[in-house]
């Protein structure tokens, strides 16, 4: 309130109660002594004790008057504040938290689970629902639902607008016509997507159980679920033919020199949309056809540029859009179709679709930007993970290269200063390759902690010839973040190393037992198999990834994507949000050091296991894929591709198991059998962009079986299905009458 209460009685009553108080002892002795303590401190008293001195004081001088009516004008308070609060909650923008439900209820809005950044705010979500219903039943507003609803690329289509059949006189489709305009390369580069233009007939069909299309009901919302990831300044990988053929300079932009579809980046629509998603308004792949219209507009092109989806720099320069041919540059190594001659007027020829370029001539230096496909931020990118940096102050951050020879002497360089400092970064900048002349030796000194990172925004890859060997004493841990790591092609499995990319071998390099307490592995990619031939096949399909010797090790995998597995008995494995690729169901994906007993205690937690299993224990799967089969000759232990040699510890809950898997206690399973459900995958090789992403027509069971309501699997902290189940119940609410809208995935 903006007055006292007190001061407003008359004069007498308040010299009255004045003189009551200095007749009475009000302060306790405890408080006495506290007030007289700090009258003792030398002036001026800091801020807090000085209000603790001012509170103590005006108690003793309080009288039973001024008391009472402190306690009316609280309730006077209290009574104000709730009117003013009343009006408040009238406006959405002010309400109380409990009040929103109640203006949502006014308006029709229905709750959602709010996955998506754009609708987790309830308050913004009903503020913008209130702006929407002003647009109610327009396509604009249902593909701005379809954005928000999700975070993914979104486009809302009249299905009616596009049928083939005669039209009403008072509303004439002008740009409708019977047949394709041949003339254009559009009407056949967009056929059968979100952006057909062309006239079809009638489908009769319902459009809600994603069967029928084109019909009058009906409204498409068109989704495009995978994301577009930038490469920034990466090293391309030269072909094999390249020293065969002089004349010849042939590149991959795959730094693993696989073949990989480019993909353009989402240009923004706005908080608000109020023109029609174009193509170049979502991620997808870079079309040969798109980017050669997109270059011949110079300085104008959208898809091409420093910023760009992608960009080529040759000797430094960045080329100009008309050096640029796009081709199609198909054919084995030693024999691509349309490189470019000696006369050429382009510097480069580039094919979006293979992943593929050639140059004119051999160049000084050569780097691209460009984008691939991905569903998630997982197994490393340039993506936002600065929150999962242990080392924060920059005096213990040691970058790379910055002056430093090569990684080993960066990371001896580290290790010395684990001396002064406990914990200590490796920090390796851009998104370059990084080929080493053989591996890398990590030891650390005790109670240390070494990280070895990349960057932020960056993604850089790691080219063995030799294996990572980490070692350690007691209460010693090592961190791997953000990185690639692969073999060169003419790294092979030996004895006694290279036993794996990463290994943790049982002894020291001094010969003693190898006490290394934790290794770490988040947002890293381990390839499986080593190393990728150009097609994608893995170069060594059965050579694990990483190998743990020493008992008593602990070993953590988060958001990353590793080969197979092999661990010691007492070792322990914690796997979240990953996957575990053996390349090949038949394949052994984790097991103990002899391939055939087995490892040691195994915790899985929203992953996905290609390959067989067999585990000392299974602590914990759940919301996990374990997608393995048995060989023809597997002999015992194999008498499942999931085996757990005790039964009476762990559990296995809201998972997918192979046939007649040997686990312990289950619950909300489902077991791979003949007719039942299983799941279905786009693709189970990794570099695929929808690699180890489940179809939309997998079985509920699995799609929707985890323990929340979402889809079993690597890609379970997506809440894949809830984000749709959240579009679903807000398309409801603006649905014109008698129509019908049903979600269309696009990638």
């Amino acid at each position: 309130m903006s007055f006292d209460l007190f001061n407003l009685l008359p004069a007498v009553y308040r010299i009255r109660d004045a003189q009551i108080a200095q007749s009475l002892t009000l302060l306790t002795p405890a408080e006495q002594a506290e007030v007289a303590a700090l009258q003792l401190l030398p002036t001026p008293l800091p801020p807090d004790r000085q209000a603790q001195l001012d509170e103590l004081l005006a108690k003793a001088s309080r009288g039973p008057l001024q008391s009472l009516m402190m306690l009316v004008q609280e309730q006077i308070a209290a009574v104000a504040y709730d009117l003013d609060q009343l009006y408040d909650d009238q406006f959405i923008e002010t309400c109380a938290q409990w009040v929103i439900p109640y203006i949502g209820d006014l308006i029709g809005y229905q709750s959602v689970k709010g996955i998506a950044a754009a609708i987790d705010n309830p308050r913004a979500e009903v503020a913008e629902t209130i702006s929407l219903r002003r647009r109610k039943g327009t396509v604009l507003v249902m593909e701005q639902l379809a954005r928000d609803a999700t975070g993914w690329g979104a486009h809302a289509v009249e299905f009616f607008r596009y049928l083939a059949d005669t039209q009403y006189m008072n509303h004439l489709r002008l740009d409708n016509y019977y047949a394709p305009d041949l003339r254009r390369w559009q009407p056949g580069r967009y056929i059968d997507t979100g952006f057909d233009r062309t006239a079809h007939k009638v489908d009769v069909r319902r459009i809600e159980p994603r069967r029928g299309r084109y019909n009058i009901q009906n409204i498409g919302i068109f989704l495009w679920s995978l994301s577009a990831y930038s490469i920034t300044d990466g090293t391309p990988t030269p072909a094999a033919s390249n020293a065969s053929h002089p004349d010849q300079f042939c590149y991959r932009f795959s730094s693993l020199g696989m073949d990989i579809p480019l993909f353009h980046r989402a240009v923004s629509q706005g908080e608000q949309i109020t023109a029609p998603a174009q193509p170049v308004n979502v991620a997808d792949r870079l079309r040969r056809r798109v980017l050669c219209d997109d270059l011949q507009k110079g300085v104008g092109a959208r898809y091409y540029g420093e910023g760009a989806s992608l960009a080529i720099h040759v000797d430094g320069n960045l080329l100009n859009p008309y050096e640029i041919k796009v081709a199609d540059l198909a054919g084995a190594d030693g024999s691509w179709a349309n490189l470019p001659g000696t006369n050429s007027p382009y510097k480069a020829v580039v094919d979006p679709e293979l992943g593929r370029i050639a140059l004119a001539s051999k160049p000084r230096s050569f780097n691209v930007s460009y984008h691939y496909g991905f569903n998630a931020d997982m197994g490393g990118g340039e993506y936002a993970r600065e929150d999962t940096f242990l080392v924060t102050d920059p005096a213990w951050i040691i970058p790379f290269p910055n002056g430093f020879p090569d990684l080993q002497t960066a990371i001896n360089h580290a290790i010395s200063q684990l001396k002064l400092n406990g914990e200590v970064a490796v920090e390796i900048s851009g998104s370059e390759t990084i080929e080493l002349t053989g591996g890398l030796n990590i030891d650390l000194p005790a109670n240390t902690t070494l990280e070895i990172r990349a960057v932020a925004a960056s993604r850089p890859t790691i080219l063995l010839k030799d294996e990572i060997a980490i070692t350690g004493d007691a209460s010693s841990n090592v961190i791997l973040n953000g990185l690639v790591i692969a073999a060169d092609s003419g790294m092979t499995p030996a004895s006694p190393a290279p036993v794996a990319l990463v290994h943790l071998p049982a002894a020291r390099p001094a010969n003693t037992s190898n006490l290394l307490s934790q290794l770490t592995i988040k947002h890293c990619t381990l390839v499986p198999g080593w190393a990728v031939e150009t097609d994608g096949t893995p170069l060594l399909p059965t050579a694990p990834a990483l190998v743990i010797e020493p008992e008593g090790a602990i070993v953590a995998v988060e958001n990353s994507i590793i080969g197979a597995l092999r661990a010691a008995e007492f070792a322990t494995i914690n796997c979240c949000d990953s996957i575990i690729d053996a390349t090949d169901p038949t394949n052994l994906a984790y097991a103990a050091l002899d391939s055939v007993s087995g490892g040691g205690g195994l915790t899985l937690t929203g992953c996905t296991v290609v390959g067989k299993v067999h585990a000392e224990l299974l602590t914990l799967v759940s919301n996990s894929i374990l997608w393995g089969a048995l060989a023809k000759g597997d002999t015992a232990p194999w008498v499942s591709a999931l085996v757990a040699d005790r039964k009476q510890e762990g559990c296995v809950r809201f998972s997918f198991i192979p046939y007649q898997a040997v686990t312990p206690r289950r619950f909300k399973w489902v077991e791979r059998a003949l007719a039942s459900p299983q799941p279905y995958f786009f693709s189970l090789r990794y570099g695929r962009p929808g690699y180890m992403k489940l179809l939309v027509s997998t079985d509920d069971s699995i799609r929707r079986g985890a323990d929340d309501g979402g889809e079993m699997g690597a890609f379970h902290f997506l809440l894949a299905p809830q984000r749709e189940s959240d579009l679903q119940i807000r398309m409801q609410e603006y649905m014109p009458v008698g129509l019908e809208f049903g979600l269309i995935y696009q990638n």
